[in-house]
């Protein structure tokens, strides 16, 4: 029997369990609101966030490679890809484009079209310089170091490197 291949992110989506978008979505909120009323600095709130996106990327790697079945990134371009099609679309339910990569092909941005997120999401002026969906940079970041401990692949550490300078664009503004 042949190995299986790749499957696309639409495939492992359909596939997986999911909780109700709208539960997801309004649990996420009532997160980043007690963290607001608990830590009242919104820089603090931004760094907890991460911290907690970090745990989770950590952990879902290993989902990530046992039901996507993908290979190894052969460069960045590729890495950025896989995350923003079959990442994205197997824990989020959406798909994200990768655009406007710089002239050495280092930094790219990753746009979500869609954000599940931020559905019903309304921030008080208050909320100035928060990172709503600053989660979604530490998971990333979590997932991608553990893959480096997995690899332990100098060549993939550069790639991994890369990657997080662009993290930062999934930080949305107020």
């Amino acid at each position: 029997m042949a190995p299986a291949g790749p499957r696309s992110g639409d495939a492992i989506f359909s596939s997986v369990e999911r909780v109700n978008a709208e539960l997801f979505t309004l649990t996420y909120g009532a997160i980043v609101r007690q963290l607001l009323t608990d830590l009242e600095e919104v820089e603090e709130v931004n760094k907890q966030l991460d911290l907690m996106g970090y745990n989770i990327g950590i952990r879902l790697v290993d989902e990530f490679l046992a039901k996507s079945n993908v290979s190894r990134c052969v460069d960045f371009k590729e890495t950025a890809e896989v995350i923003a099609k079959v990442g994205f679309k197997m824990f989020l339910g959406v798909t994200a484009s990768v655009m406007n990569w710089d002239a050495d092909g280092t930094c790219c941005s990753i746009i979500m079209e869609d954000n599940p997120l931020v559905d019903f999401v309304e921030l008080p002026d208050t909320c100035q310089g928060l990172y709503y969906c600053n989660i979604l940079s530490g998971v990333i970041r979590g997932a991608l170091e553990m893959l480096i401990a997995l690899m332990g692949n100098l060549i993939f550490v550069v790639v991994c490197s890369q990657l997080l300078n662009i993290l930062s664009l999934l930080n949305l503004e107020p």
